[in-house]
């Protein structure tokens, strides 16, 4: 296995990276962070036409054709720059593009594909509910009934991420409470924001500032049945499919993170002086610094493995939870340490250091939690399952 970019790789990266110094500035960063819910629009079509929306979307539907691996390369990149940038930009590309593209008609193709390409629409996927997160199956209440030739759709999501800008939502719902087995009555349904019936409110958070979470109300939502995604009562098991690399994206916004944090503590432990030489010469500050970058060399490998194993069509879910729990304690050690080492520094807001001590906790339990991915991996291993 080479774990070496290519050169199409290594000049992607380059390309993000001169962007996000241009665009993504510690001070925009910053101002993005105390005064936004979700990426400016200015900034959004500028991630648009640099291509980071349609680069994994075929050239048929307006997108580059680009592989997965592609679209991580650059992600990280922008991820280093703001992990809210890459939450908010990824929507569009997980939610919209890679599920409308694994699980919508030919019709459905054609009308949203190139609008993701182009950054003209915004999605969010509308799963988790007030009841359970992990256990959401088994927690799930939205319905959605058929009534002629609509549905009908009501109940309550919450900690949706962008559901206050999108143009469309990605809504999982009950369609047949008497299934025998519950994710044979689950359905996916694109629904339109626009529709009567939606109250979105954002939720206040400590972290990740620049993406909003929300909660969503539907209330006798009438959605037509052309805006079912996927098979009716089979929905759960073909989104779970499709959605799969979500976790190597999740990983990916770690290292970010870790990636960003890292950078900062070493600069500053070779900037900031006591006792007449750099804080950075002390043996238990440089061992906090070695921490970090081991943790980011093993998040980076497991990372570029799935990556690896996802293009070649071989199985890489036991891997992607792995680089999840791996990626989310790297940004976690590269934080607290970071934060320790600049001391006072670390939690005045002049200094990047306390954002990512902030963003670093929303990748520890979403998508899902680090216990609830470690039960799955044992289970995978083969022991009973323990949930």
């Amino acid at each position: 296995m080479d774990f070496g970019l290519t050169e199409e790789h290594k000049l992607l990266k380059q390309t993000f990276k001169k962007f996000c110094d241009k665009e993504l500035t510690k001070d925009y960063v910053a101002w993005m962070d105390e005064n936004c819910d979700f990426i400016p629009d200015d900034l959004y079509k500028k991630l648009a036409d640099l291509g980071l929306f349609g680069m994994t979307i075929p050239e048929e539907y307006g997108g580059a054709g680009m592989t997965f691996t592609d679209f991580m390369v650059a992600m990280e990149e922008v991820a280093i720059a703001s992990a809210a940038v890459a939450i908010g930009a990824g929507l569009a590309v997980s939610f919209g593009a890679k599920v409308i593209g694994g699980m919508g008609t030919e019709e459905q193709k054609q009308f949203h594909l190139p609008k993701i390409a182009a950054g003209e629409t915004k999605y969010c996927l509308a799963l988790t509910e007030p009841g359970g997160g992990t256990d959401i199956i088994n927690s799930m209440r939205a319905s959605a009934v058929k009534k002629g030739k609509d549905y009908v759709l009501n109940g309550q999501k919450v900690f949706i991420s962008g559901g206050h800008v999108a143009d469309y939502m990605l809504v999982v719902a009950i369609t047949d409470p008497t299934a025998a087995k519950r994710t044979k009555g689950m359905s996916v349904f694109l629904v339109d924001a626009k529709i009567p019936g939606i109250t979105v409110n954002l939720i206040k958070k400590v972290c990740i500032h620049a993406c909003g979470t929300t909660e969503i109300f539907f209330d006798d939502v009438v959605v037509p049945a052309e805006n079912l995604l996927g098979q009716l009562n089979n929905g759960w098991n073909k989104l779970v499919d499709v959605l799969n690399p979500e976790r190597i994206g999740t990983a990916m916004l770690s290292l970010g993170i870790a990636k960003a944090a890292y950078k900062e503590a070493h600069e500053y432990s070779l900037q900031r002086f006591a006792f007449g030489k750099p804080i950075g010469s002390f043996m238990v500050l440089q061992h906090y610094l070695v921490d970090m970058l081991i943790e980011i060399e093993n998040a980076t490998n497991l990372i570029y493995k799935c990556c690896y194993l996802l293009e070649n069509g071989l199985p890489y879910h036991m891997e992607a939870a792995m680089a999840k729990l791996v990626a989310g304690r790297a940004s976690e050690i590269a934080a607290i340490k970071g934060t320790e080492i600049l001391g006072g520094y670390g939690v005045c807001m002049e200094y990047s250091m306390q954002r990512h001590f902030r963003d670093y906790k929303q990748m520890i339990f979403s998508p899902i939690s680090d216990e609830m991915a470690k039960n799955m991996i044992a289970q995978w291993t083969g022991l009973p399952k323990s949930y």
